[in-house]
């Protein structure tokens, strides 16, 4: 599976992105989809996930009721929708599979591919 993600940028706090990750390979339909997210000097960290058929989310606290997450198989394509950004949202941020995950899950290490990130910078 290979992953790109697109759709960063600079954007006033309050504004709106929506994140684009696109996949390659036939066990995308499969797999569970997570969003991570490195600020410069900090850890990466979770942000969401989503399973294989959409029907299951799961958020980071920081971001619940301000980004979704969704998916379009038929498209190999998972989005995040950010709204309300505020700076503290400034990161990298990198889409990710979970190959073998039921559900939606936070942990890193169930991830076995990653995209190249992108940048999002959240001005005050």
């Amino acid at each position: 599976v290979q992953l790109q993600a697109s759709g960063g940028g600079l954007v006033q706090a309050g504004g709106s992105l929506r994140l684009s990750c696109a996949a390659s390979g036939r066990t995308f339909s499969s797999a569970a989809m997570g969003w991570f997210r490195q600020a410069p000097g900090k850890e990466r960290e979770f942000v969401g996930a989503i399973n294989w058929s959409g029907g299951s989310t799961y958020y980071a606290d920081s971001v619940k009721g301000r980004f979704t997450i969704s998916r379009d198989n038929a498209k190999n394509t998972v989005y995040l929708q950010m709204n309300s950004l505020k700076p503290d949202d400034t990161a990298v941020y990198y889409c990710a599979a979970d190959l073998y995950s039921e559900y939606p899950t936070g942990l890193i290490n169930e991830y076995d591919y990653w995209g190249l990130g992108t940048l999002v910078t959240v001005s005050s």
